[in-house]
C-alpha cells in the first residue's frame, strides 16, 4: 500500500470512528441533558427534590455502597484464590465468577425470584417467619451482587499473576501474617487495579436495570432505584423530570469512567 493510500485509508478509518462515538456516545448525551433543562435549571432541580426521587437517589447510594464493600472483599479473596494457589476445579470457579457477565440481568433477576418469591423454594419458610426479600431492599442488593461480583476479581487477577509469590513467601518467612502480607505486599502493587475494580463495580450498581427491575416490583418510594424511577417517570410522561434524573444518573457514571481511566493512566506512568 503507497503512503498516500494509507494516509487515506487512516483518515478514513479516524472518521468512521469519531462519527460512531458522536452519535452513539456524545448525541444522547446533548439529548439528556437538553431535554433535562428545557424548563430551566431550577426546575430540573425541583424534581430531584421530589420525595419519591430523594427516596430512589438514598436508595441507590445505599445500595451501591453495600455492594460495593461485599464485592470488594469478596473480589479480593477470589482473586487472591485463584491466582495464588492450584486447587481441582479453578477453572470451573473462575466460569462461575464470570456467569454474571455473560447472563442476562434478567434471568438473573428472576432466579432470585424462585428462590426467594412468595411462590418460590424458599417463600413459605419465609413468610412463616416474617421475612421478605424480593420485592424489598434485600433483594435488590442481591440482584446487585450478582451482577456486579465479577468486576473486581477479574481487575485484579491479572496483576496478582504478575506479582508471582516470591515476595508475599518472603514476607511469611519474615514473620508476618496473612493479613500483614496481604495489605503491605499485595495490594499496594495492585491498587490501581483495585480502585479500577471498585470503580467499575459503583458504576454498575448505580445504572443496575435488569435484575433490579424483575426483584423489586416498581414501589414507589420504597424498592425504586435511579433507573427504575427514571422508567416510572418517563412512562407517566413526565419528561422533564425524568431526563432529570436521567442526566444525575449520567454525570454519576461519567464521573466513574474518568476516575478509572485517570487511576489507569496514573498506573501506566509508575515506573515498573
Amino acid at each position: 500500500m503507497t503512503p498516500a493510500r494509507f494516509s487515506i485509508s487512516r483518515f478514513i478509518l479516524c472518521g468512521c470512528s469519531y462519527a460512531v462515538v458522536l452519535l452513539m456516545l456524545l448525541l444522547p448525551l446533548v439529548l439528556i441533558f437538553t431535554e433535562a433543562l428545557r424548563q430551566g435549571l431550577h426546575t430540573a432541580f425541583s424534581t430531584l427534590l421530589e420525595p419519591d426521587a430523594l427516596a430512589a437517589i438514598r436508595l441507590t447510594a445505599f445500595v451501591t455502597i453495600i455492594v460495593t464493600v461485599i464485592n470488594t472483599l469478596g473480589g479480593i479473596a477470589a482473586a487472591w484464590c485463584l491466582t495464588k494457589y492450584s486447587f481441582v476445579g479453578k477453572r470451573f470457579l473462575i466460569m462461575l465468577i464470570e456467569l454474571p457477565i455473560s447472563v442476562s440481568p434478567v434471568i438473573a433477576g428472576l432466579i432470585w425470584l424462585l428462590l426467594f418469591g412468595q411462590e418460590g423454594w424458599w417463600g413459605n419458610w419465609l413468610t412463616a417467619h416474617n421475612m421478605q426479600i424480593a420485592f424489598a431492599v434485600p433483594g435488590i442488593v442481591l440482584a446487585t451482587l450478582f451482577v456486579t461480583f465479577p468486576y473486581v476479581t477479574r481487575t485484579l487477577m491479572p496483576y496478582m499473576e504478575q506479582q508471582g509469590r516470591d515476595a508475599e513467601e518472603a514476607a511469611f518467612l519474615l514473620g508476618a501474617n496473612f493479613w500483614q502480607t496481604l495489605w503491605q505486599v499485595t495490594l499496594p502493587d495492585a491498587r490501581w487495579a483495585l480502585l479500577s475494580g471498585i470503580l467499575l463495580t459503583t458504576a454498575r450498581a448505580i445504572g443496575e436495570f435488569g435484575a433490579v427491575s424483575v426483584v423489586s416490583g416498581h414501589i414507589p418510594g420504597v424498592t425504586e432505584t435511579m433507573p427504575l424511577h427514571i422508567e416510572t417517570l418517563y412512562n407517566g410522561y413526565q419528561t422533564v423530570a425524568a431526563f432529570s434524573m436521567a442526566a444525575l444518573l449520567a454525570l454519576c457514571a461519567m464521573s466513574t469512567v474518568v476516575l478509572r481511566t485517570l487511576f489507569e493512566n496514573s498506573f501506566r506512568k509508575q515506573p515498573s
